[in-house]
């Protein structure tokens, strides 16, 4: 009697045949991934800019507004610091558009200092006009 050797069938696991098909796919996925996430950064510093854009603006106002409130000065010198002070902080083109006007607020008399600039929409370029800020100070006397 001859002894059959029983032979198992060769069978090619399933990581061999998808290494050839998947090849470069880490590439892709770094690009994509890559992108998302310079977008996203971009964006999140984007804003920051504008915060800080828009907060000192409104300290420019509101500083502007109290020095134009003291004994001797005049809403034009509540303008003049208050462009002062954006140009030496940001720049002239957020200083163009300055005005102050004396209103009352529940009775009592405030000196308001606005500023209208341009939202930064790409680093520090936008369109005019778009961002209003106030700054206020009591006028007392």
């Amino acid at each position: 009697m001859r002894r059959v050797r029983a032979v198992a069938p060769r069978i090619v696991p399933h990581h061999r045949w998808r290494v050839a098909d998947e090849r470069g796919s880490a590439v892709v996925d770094f690009v994509l991934v890559g992108a998302l996430l310079t977008v996203f950064f971009m964006a999140i510093v984007q804003l920051t800019l504008v915060l800080h854009v828009r907060n000192t603006l409104i300290d420019a106002a509101a500083s502007g507004a109290r020095y134009g409130a003291l004994a001797d000065r005049t809403p034009a010198d509540a303008r003049a610091r208050t462009t002062e002070l954006i140009a030496m902080a940001l720049n002239q083109d957020f200083a163009r558009d300055v005005a102050s006007s004396v209103t009352t607020d529940d009775g009592v008399r405030t000196l308001e200092v606005t500023v209208k600039a341009p939202f930064p929409i790409v680093g520090l370029v936008g369109p005019g006009g778009v961002m209003e800020v106030k700054g206020h100070a009591a006028l007392l006397g």
